[in-house]
């Protein structure tokens, strides 16, 4: 009995035993896909018969992106467990609320954070507390050739993963991720870009976000290619990687080719095994699009959230100039429609809430039912993105719903103001918050990053906003900074800029 169906290692395997599936670029290490069943299948016993792992129960890891992060997922695969990866940047206060929704059987850390367990509460409660370097083992030392028999045929039902949501609006929740979920998006994914098991990339967006492991690696696995895993994102280790391994497809957030065109060395970089980049979390500035098109390099921008997908739109790379700012069109298996607050469909150039259904929705948040039931009406899921359709069916992310602020009785969306903003050859960066207004509730306030060698007033901008911004969208407050915060994936983290506003007004 073989779980070929959803345990998609044991069938390239068997399929192409001696091809490469992965590379660790800080061991200098690598796998066959033959070698890492095997070795795989020996930690799916451990888990199982030593740690006595039951089907169902959570494993949760604490660890930077390492090649046991996958082995234990794979193997997670296998018994039927549920893999739990943590973000290694909360502090222990809000790991504890994560874990103690999750209620794992057993933690795996990295001993760097080793101190930092010894602050969790929650895992007093947990069976077992076990370092990564443990199981390490079996990536590197020989192992027998191993059988493995599942206790059961998994379906596409079955829970794999859950992971959690940053949380800006509250408390995390548990996005479960079922084997339903990571093989239509696969196809869907497979299907837009092109894959074939020919393709290689690296591997370095962290994998306590949907990024790591949904983007491009569970669809990488599903069609037989190959990764390169990296502890975190080096725009110069990836550049030349990329240049030496013959990466055939890039993904990444604007920020990151942002840092890569930066060097010095992007101008010799040899990128023609290139097809494209894929490019989510943020719109791309044009700039930025023509400087990755000069190198040969053709962008795909892509649009998705952990609970759909998560590559859920992409713009295919003849439009990105054509369609600039699009996210384009919905993926091959999803349903797209778009409502007004008046629960109507909006029609062409409206703006409304984006709704998603398709079998790459999540079952639901981890032990939330009542979450669950109000994010989903009729299969649709409400994605919280504000967006509209121009009269050829090309979407357009207008902001995040909670982005969104009101001034004068206007509705504001600081991404469209941003999207203005960055036409300004001065500006490398820029986000745009509501702030409170006595006079009209609120108003906008712009966070710059101007670029070396280049100056900016506030005067001067104030003045570039007039000429193309209606009075109302126009920022009262600029602030010039060196740099703009980030979430752990990358995007511009607009909680903590209100958090910066507030600490100035309360001072």
């Amino acid at each position: 009995m073989h779980n070929f169906q959803t345990d998609w290692l044991a069938k390239w395997a068997l399929y192409t035993p001696n091809k490469l599936f992965l590379r660790e670029y800080n061991r200098k290490a690598e796998w066959s896909y033959s070698d890492f069943e095997n070795r795989t299948r020996a930690l799916a016993l451990y888990l199982r018969n030593e740690l006595k792992v039951a089907e169902g129960e959570r494993i949760a890891v604490y660890s930077k992106n390492r090649t046991e992060y996958v082995q234990l997922f794979l193997a997670c695969i296998k018994i039927g467990a549920i893999l739990v990866p943590l973000n290694f940047r909360l502090t222990p206060r809000e790991l504890d609320i994560l874990l103690k929704d999750a209620d794992p059987a057993i933690v795996f850390y990295e001993e760097d954070y080793a101190e930092q367990v010894k602050k969790l509460e929650s895992v007093k409660s947990v069976r077992a507390l076990i370092p990564v370097d443990d199981i390490t083992k079996f990536l590197l030392s020989p192992v027998v050739h191993t059988e493995f028999t599942p206790h059961r045929l998994f379906t596409e039902d079955d829970i794999v993963m859950i992971l959690y949501t940053a949380g800006t609006t509250g408390l995390s929740k548990g996005v479960m991720i079922s084997h339903r979920m990571l093989f239509w998006n696969a196809v869907n994914t497979g299907l837009r870009l092109d894959l074939n098991s020919a393709d290689h990339t690296q591997s370095y967006a962290p994998f306590f976000h949907t990024g790591g492991w949904n983007v491009l690696f569970t669809p990488f696995l599903l069609h037989g290619a190959s990764h390169t895993i990296l502890q975190s994102f080096d725009a110069e280790v990836i550049l030349r990687l990329m240049e030496s391994e013959k990466t055939t497809i890039l993904f990444g957030v604007p920020t990151m080719l942002q840092m890569m065109s930066d060097l010095e060395y992007f101008r010799q970089a040899d990128l023609s095994s290139l097809r494209y980049a894929i490019v989510g979390g943020a719109p791309m500035p044009i700039p930025l699009i023509n400087l990755w098109h000069e190198k040969g390099v053709a962008i795909r921008q892509g649009f998705g959230l952990t609970e759909v997908g998560p590559n859920c739109f992409s713009l295919h790379q003849d439009d990105a100039i054509r369609k600039k700012g699009s996210i384009g069109f919905p993926n091959f298996y999803i349903e797209a429609k778009i409502m007004g607050d008046a629960g109507k469909e909006c029609g062409t150039d409206e703006t409304g809430e984006l709704w998603l259904r398709s079998p790459v929705v999540t079952p639901g948040y981890w032990r939330k039912e009542k979450e669950t039931k109000e994010s989903v009406t009729d299969g649709f899921f409400h994605t919280g993105d504000l967006v509209r359709r121009d009269s050829e069916g090309f979407y357009y992310v207008v902001d995040r719903k909670k982005n969104m602020f009101i001034s004068g009785g206007e509705n504001v969306y600081p991404a469209e103001i941003e999207k203005f903003i960055y036409t300004n050859e001065a500006v490398k960066e820029v986000a745009v918050i509501g702030v409170p207004d006595e006079r009209w509730g609120e108003v906008g306030k712009a966070y710059i990053v101007v670029k070396e060698k280049s100056e900016l007033s506030e005067e001067a901008i104030r003045d570039f906003c007039r000429a193309g911004l209606a009075k109302y969208k126009i920022p009262k407050h600029f602030s010039f900074v060196n740099e703009i915060p980030k979430t752990d994936a990358g995007k511009i983290n607009k909680i903590k800029l209100s958090e910066i506003h507030n600490q100035l007004i309360n001072q």
